[in-house]
């Protein structure tokens, strides 16, 4: 018994609880805090703590694959897989993604706070691995994609064909759907599908709600344009790119 306790590895800093290791953690939870705090000052529900929780608890997953089972290991007779742990993360963060996303009016929404829930975890992950250029590098080219890409894609909508998704409340028995179609047929904007609210009746009375899809040139436009018409209550945008 004395020679096995003599065998053991210390209770601290024994393999895979170095400096480097510690170093690792922190670079998965600054990395994914920045991530974290980008979503919060959009108003998303999953900001910098479940962010930071996600990419953290990662990379922690990561280096107990890696280093968690050294002291069992004997040559010829116990082998591991360091992957089979870590392999775990895949299909457990995709469970943690379904329930941010949630279909509301025709509408699908939380797909890009899950899919950066995801990118919180793989950045962990390099990060818990030691691949800390390729976790500081996804991280960049996700600031790029939330930053520079949406401007982009308006820019080139309000030059080129593309479509919009809106809800829009108005008076009922005014004849202002009318002026919607018709404001629409002035600037060959193609109405490519319209459901009513029936939520919307019910909600206030001589009020009524609508979801229309528009397509043509300079669609991103038609918001403002619309809500100028007389008898529109309001209008809300569903960007293509619902977060």
């Amino acid at each position: 018994m004395d020679v096995w306790l003599a065998a053991d590895p210390p209770f601290f800093g024994g393999p895979g609880q170095g400096t480097r290791q510690i170093a690792e953690l922190f670079v998965a939870f600054g990395l994914t805090a920045l991530i974290g705090l980008e979503r919060e000052l959009q108003g998303k529900s999953a900001g910098v703590r479940t962010q930071t929780i996600v990419g953290t608890a990662s990379a922690l997953i990561l280096l107990v694959s890696k280093y968690g089972f050294s002291d069992v290991l004997q040559d010829g007779l116990v082998m591991v897989d360091p992957s089979r742990v870590a392999a775990q993360i895949v299909s457990g963060i995709g469970f943690l993604g379904a329930g941010i996303i949630i279909f509301r009016r025709g509408s699908v929404h939380g797909l890009t706070t899950a899919a950066a829930v995801w990118e919180s975890a793989a950045i962990g992950m390099a990060a818990g691995s030691g691949l800390l250029l390729l976790a500081v590098t996804v991280t960049a080219m996700h600031f790029l994609v939330v930053v520079g890409f949406l401007p982009l894609a308006r820019w080139l909508t309000s030059r080129l064909s593309g479509s919009v998704t809106m809800h829009v409340s108005y008076e009922e028995g005014k004849g202002v759907m009318s002026r919607l179609l018709q404001a629409c047929e002035r600037r060959q904007w193609q109405l490519t599908d319209l459901a009513a609210d029936t939520a919307e009746l019910t909600a206030a009375a001589g009020h009524a709600g609508v979801l229309m899809t528009l397509s043509g040139r300079g669609i991103v436009n038609a918001p403002m344009v619309l809500a100028g018409i007389d008898g529109v209550l309001g209008i809300h945008q569903y960007d293509d790119d619902p977060d």
